[in-house]
């Protein structure tokens, strides 16, 4: 049998009784696809590790407490054996066969029916591959493929439907993208760009790509969002799959909301992809936690954009100088002086810790330290300019940098 290849197959499990014999670290790792697959699972063992009790608990699975017996496998499509003990596994192995029920067996994958490929899955995908008895490679292959598939570097023909991707770009690593960006970006005829957004990954798009860059788009900030909605409605419109790449997520004041709302109104279809907010992930590339135990339990995000005293500021910033957690504020570089001065009236006390963090997450990130009453001057003192984070609160002396 070692001779002749496997045959593949993609087997159907949903509602179909499936027997684990096992509850370890093996099952453990394959119990989460057959219950994805709608299975109805059996687990048959004496114990099992904390997250298959957990699949037990929740009703995911089905298990009794005890060792295999024969006649478990009565009515199962699929068995999983998967025991330290060799005699309960040649039994239930042998009563597999009797029955013909493909079986798979960890411990002895020669005397199995059936072997499990190394598995990945993008957007309806399933790649499963299998080397023999070389486990290592079929996961490299797997890996390999599933990456190319997900990055955009390995295509595969397929039916794309016009229409419009917010993809939040995150902070500014282009490895921080989430890998559904990555490959829309991979898939798109047309990027319409952030300034903000992970301008490396530009780079990496075919020829043919025609990227527009948004901070470009002329006539004052009201027009220029409403030019690139009509840029996004037109191309779209045009037959083309069109990304608009964001810094950040979309809706942390990315405006996407704005654009998903047009797009809509011209019947446009629109599939909007979070990022990761530089609101939390900038503070954690300069090694501030926005929450830590015992000393800040909640974390508020503003926007800096207009200071405290200007009638279009929608921010409470009295009742936000009360909290005694952790405040992160947004485009408010040229604004932090009026901010401090604004949360220390409020009752912040002045010597509060504030870390302001410029292009996080990048090759020039950089943190400068102050607190509420020498912030503003610390800023222009250092010339810091945007894009940067701000994070005020206790949270920021936890890992301080030394002096």
């Amino acid at each position: 049998m070692a001779e002749h290849p496997a045959y593949p197959v993609g087997l159907r499990l949903a509602g179909r009784r499936v027997v684990v014999i096992g509850g370890g670290q093996v099952a453990q790792r394959r119990l989460p696809a057959l219950i994805a697959a709608g299975a109805d699972v059996l687990l048959v063992s004496p114990s099992a590790t904390p997250s298959v009790d957990a699949m037990a608990e929740t009703g995911e699975i089905r298990w009794e407490r005890r060792r295999y017996e024969d006649g478990d496998l009565a009515g199962a499509w699929y068995a999983l054996i998967a025991t330290r003990d060799r005699e309960a596994n040649d039994l239930a192995s042998a009563e597999a066969e009797r029955n013909r029920v493909w079986c798979v067996r960890a411990d002895d994958a020669e005397a199995a029916t059936a072997w499990t490929p190394a598995t990945g899955r993008v957007e309806g995908v399933t790649v499963a591959v299998l080397s023999g008895n070389d486990p290592r490679r079929s996961a490299a292959v797997r890996d390999a493929v599933v990456e190319g598939l997900r990055d955009g570097s390995l295509t595969a023909a397929r039916t794309r439907t016009p229409g419009v991707s917010l993809v939040g770009g995150g902070p500014g690593d282009p490895d921080l993208i989430t890998v559904r960006g990555r490959r829309l970006l991979a898939e798109a005829d047309v990027v319409i760009a952030d300034r903000l957004g992970p301008r490396d990954l530009l780079d990496e798009l075919p020829p043919h790509v025609e990227v527009i860059d948004a901070a470009k788009i002329p006539y004052g900030r009201f027009m220029a969002q409403e030019a690139i909605n009509n840029a996004l409605i037109e191309h779209a419109k045009a037959g083309k799959a069109v990304v608009r790449l964001k810094g950040g997520d979309p809706y942390v004041f990315g405006r996407g909301m704005e654009e998903l709302q047009a797009l809509a109104e011209a019947g446009i279809p629109c599939t909007v992809v979070p990022g990761i907010s530089s609101s939390i992930s900038v503070p954690g590339a300069a090694g501030i936690p926005v929450t830590h135990r015992g000393v800040a339990h909640e974390f508020t995000v503003v926007s800096g954009h207009v200071g405290p005293d200007d009638p279009r500021s929608l921010v409470d910033w009295a009742s936000l100088a009360k909290l005694t957690g952790t405040l992160v504020i947004l485009m408010g570089v040229d604004k932090i002086g009026l901010i401090a001065e604004a949360l220390v009236r409020h009752g912040r006390p002045s010597d509060t810790p504030v870390a302001v963090v410029q292009e996080g997450t990048t090759a020039t990130q950089r943190r400068v330290d102050a607190t509420l009453a020498t912030v503003g001057e610390r800023v222009r003192a250092e010339e810091i300019r945007p894009p940067a984070v701000i994070v005020i609160g206790a949270v920021v002396a936890v890992n301080a940098p030394k002096a």
